[in-house]
């Protein structure tokens, strides 16, 4: 009965190794959405497909609450959060791949808003993501905070269809957002026309995948595909598709600088821990 029970735990173990779950954010297109056919796709899906296809994985894509990424990935529910993911700011907080796609947070508006610059969203309502990285921009006191506590209001929604319902009735005033996201829901809504991005960028970012803090091994596997899909011309030709071509940094200097920067961060972060602990223990023994 013993050598049973360890088979089946064996096999399990070994269909557990063949998936490779990935965590994203199903309103988030052109990364991660429900396309017409009612399959989940994306630039960030489709990359993650050819990953697991060098690697032998079955994908198993997961939405996920937004608000909620975090305990998902601590809790193993997905092995990383991969969609459009900010690392900037947050390199501290996981284990992070080579960025991939340079962005910046926009602000969005109706085109007769009379709206033309981040000042003359004084006293007007913002609409914004719960748990962005536009949020987050605009909650930080060395970033755009000043700006924000200008505002007559900022209104968080669960997703960026529902902010823009909210635009077209006039109930916000402007969407802060990313360029990425901002451009594909202009040029694929039907009056796309009517809206505009503001030359005034919020900020300047990365996206790169979110792996759990200390997970380099499965974050080391991912990069080295990534680095195989830049070579055989994969990650260009969605690039391509997905009409981000001018936003991918996957293999620039810039992005091999980013990484070692988040690598560094990281490293320093558990070397203080590790000393902590150490003075910790030192100081109990002297006890």
């Amino acid at each position: 009965m013993m050598a049973a029970s360890l088979t089946g735990m064996a096999a399990f173990a070994d269909d557990e190794a063949k998936t490779f779950t990935v965590g994203f954010d199903a309103e988030y297109p052109p990364y991660g959405y429900m396309g017409d056919d009612g399959e989940y796709t994306g630039f960030d899906l489709e990359l993650a497909q050819a990953v697991c296809d060098l690697e032998g994985w079955e994908l198993v894509k997961t939405p996920i609450n937004w608000d909620s990424k975090d305990m998902e990935l601590d809790s193993g529910s997905i092995d990383c959060i991969w969609n459009g993911f900010t690392m900037t700011g947050r390199e501290e907080d996981y284990t992070w791949s080579k960025p991939y796609v340079d962005n910046s947070q926009v602000i969005v508006v109706k085109k007769d808003a009379g709206i033309s610059a981040l000042s003359d969203l004084a006293g007007k309502t913002v609409g914004v993501q719960a748990a962005s990285a536009a949020l987050q921009v605009l909650q930080d006191e060395e970033q755009q905070k000043a700006l924000a506590d200008t505002f007559a209001g900022l209104q968080e929604f669960a997703d960026y269809n529902s902010a823009f319902v909210e635009l077209q009735a006039g109930a916000v005033d402007a969407i802060a957002m990313d360029i990425g996201v901002a451009k594909y829901q202009i040029e694929n809504r039907d009056n796309g026309e009517d809206y505009e991005i503001l030359e005034e960028h919020l900020n300047s970012e990365k996206y790169a995948i979110g792996f759990k803090k200390g997970n380099t091994e499965l974050c080391d596997t991912v990069n080295a595909d990534l680095d195989k899909l830049l070579a055989d011309g994969t990650f260009d030709k969605l690039a391509e598709k997905y009409e981000l071509t001018d936003m991918v940094c996957l293999g620039n200097d810039d992005s091999e600088e980013a990484s070692s920067e988040a690598a560094s961060s990281e490293a320093e972060s558990e070397t203080a821990a590790e000393t902590e602990m150490a003075e910790s223990e030192t100081e109990s023994a002297a006890e």
